[in-house]
């Protein structure tokens, strides 16, 4: 009997190891298209857990009824190439509010002049986090970006990687993360679309389907608008791991400064 009891104790922490990470700091699916050169975009992610994790696994706090907001500045530094940076910061109930960490992502994109079909461009985030907040304190992320907008339809797919550089509880072995986008512009300044998030696990062994993180976002995105950009979304889990009900909301201002 003690054995069982082992074995299920055993089996219900690697089942939440993959849930000991807040990561709804930044809930977007990239465009190919990198900032304008002479140009800066401030953008300003705000994502409430409505309904989430309860419980402190491995010593990373609980998601239900955090919110994250995050500071992103992205500059255009040439034609094709753009660095951002992040400020995390979070409040969750009952242990208040905390800077988290930082990252900073520079990006490429193929040049018109190549004459690919499609857009396409190559993401690296690279940073920190508080090991209360995540397990991998220092992380990498790879993002190749391909989009395409037909008409009044767009679609973007981004096979993202996530390699874990320090980690008391993760290898560096890198696990894959995809994220699709799917919209369509109802009218001429707005687009309603899908938008799905997921976690897999290793690339050398997937984890088991109930315990990888899957969730679509029911989406609105302002278009056509020089200065501002604007996207809303509510979340909803689609596994045991991932947390049941998100919605976020993303506010960015372009400025020009040459």
């Amino acid at each position: 009997m003690k054995l069982v009891k082992s074995t299920g104790l055993i089996i219900l922490i690697l089942s939440t190891l993959s849930a000991a990470s807040q990561n709804n700091y930044e809930i977007q699916v990239y465009a190919s298209q990198t900032q304008a050169i002479h140009s800066t975009m401030f953008e300003l992610h705000s994502n409430y857990t409505f309904d989430g994790s309860t419980q402190i696994v491995d010593g990373v706090l609980p998601s239900n009824h955090s919110l994250h907001e995050t500071l992103e500045i992205t500059t255009g530094i040439t034609p094709v190439f753009e660095i951002g940076a992040y400020l995390f910061t979070n409040y969750t109930s009952g242990y208040g509010y905390q800077v988290v960490g930082t990252h900073i992502r520079p990006r490429v994109m193929a040049p018109a002049s190549w004459g690919i079909p499609f857009g396409l461009s190559l993401s690296l985030e690279f940073g920190y986090q508080k090991p209360a907040y995540s397990n991998d304190t220092w992380s990498l992320e790879i993002r190749p970006i391909l989009d395409k907008q037909w008409n009044k339809l767009y679609v973007s797919i981004n096979p993202t990687f996530g390699i874990s550089l320090k980690s008391q509880y993760n290898s560096s072995v890198p696990t894959f993360e995809p994220n699709v986008k799917i919209s369509y512009a109802i009218f001429t300044n707005a687009a309603f679309g899908i938008e799905y998030y997921g976690d897999m696990g290793p690339v050398t062994q997937f984890d088991q389907a109930s315990q990888q993180n899957h969730a679509i976002f029911i989406a609105y995105d302002l278009l056509n608008n020089p200065k501002w950009e604007f996207n809303v979304g509510a979340g909803f889990g689609l596994t045991p791991t991932t947390d049941p009900f998100v919605f976020k909301i993303i506010v960015g201002r372009k400025v020009k400064w040459k």
